[in-house]
């Protein structure tokens, strides 16, 4: 009976995969027949893309204008929106009422997910009763919307500098840079060969002040992020552009070794990938 997804085969998206999960924690959370939502594709105007508990694909792809109908509405006022009767509603506009008949819709919520104070998208719930919609059933909408915001904001602040990282910079620095960074590599490659404590403790005090020269050192809310020895050794390696065979020449460790400290390191970080990884390392004064 139900649908969950709707992304082209080969082709998921995070935006899919933020609103699906969200979609199925309300329906899991309230009881609700049917969830449904999408982010917005441009100011004011969104397409519902993920359905969860759909009984026909009446409301698939159907776009949604800032305004119009209940979660345009929603989108207008940047604030949760129900009818307990959609078809009887008078203080919405009625123009996508077929679809939403050809669903059987009657009672139904819209909660509009807002970052930074412009709406990203919108996400429903409803059954196909006319019933009220209670406060437990509207906060479990509003929780699920919240989630959705905080990982929108996550992951553009993760956009912004990826962005940042590969920004053009003046050659001279590039150059100054890349080397600051090469060189902290191969002095934290070079550090647990050395038999003498104190000599290795030296030359990881080294790599300590190159990277505190390299920036301003952690940001808000990335103080107190650590990483095993190890797991650092290999992301300033992958941070200089090797590979995962060339940090394990470097290192003198097997390639599957060198994947299961990028792995743990990349968990630790909060990162889905090699370059947020050392974004987010680079962010946390771990790396220069």
């Amino acid at each position: 009976m139900t649908s969950a997804g709707s992304a082209t085969p080969g082709a998921e998206t995070s935006d899919a995969v933020e609103i699906r999960a969200a979609l199925l924690r309300l329906r899991r959370s309230t009881g609700l027949q049917i969830a449904f939502g999408g982010l917005l594709l441009e100011p004011l105007r969104m397409r519902i893309a993920e359905l969860n508990g759909a009984a026909t694909g009446a409301l698939r792809g159907l776009a949604i204008r800032s305004g119009s109908g209940l979660g345009g509405k929603a989108v207008a006022l940047a604030r949760p929106c129900a009818v307990t009767d959609y078809r009887e509603a008078r203080h919405i506009s009625h123009e996508y009422d077929v679809p939403v008949a050809a669903e059987g819709l009657r009672a139904v919520l819209a909660v509009p997910v807002v970052v930074r104070r412009r709406v990203r998208g919108v996400l429903y719930g409803a059954l196909r009763q006319p019933v009220a919609l209670g406060d437990r059933t509207l906060d479990a909408a509003v929780a699920a919307a919240r989630d959705v915001e905080q990982n929108l904001v996550v992951r553009d602040e993760v956009e912004r500098l990826v962005a940042a990282e590969r920004a053009p910079e003046p050659d001279g620095r590039a150059r100054v840079r890349d080397e600051v960074r090469e060189v902290h590599a191969e002095l934290r490659a070079l550090a647990p060969s050395v038999a003498d404590p104190g000599l290795r403790e030296q030359l990881l005090s080294l790599c300590d002040r190159l990277t505190a020269a390299a920036g301003p050192g952690a940001a808000a809310g990335d103080a107190g992020r650590t990483l095993a020895p190890r797991e650092l050794d290999v992301l300033a390696c992958v941070a200089t552009g090797c590979t995962n065979a060339a940090v394990a020449e470097r290192l003198g460790l097997r390639p599957e070794t060198v994947k299961a400290y990028l792995r743990s390191a990349m968990r630790r970080l909060g990162a889905h990938n090699r370059l947020e990884a050392v974004v987010a390392a680079r962010r946390a004064g771990l790396l220069p």
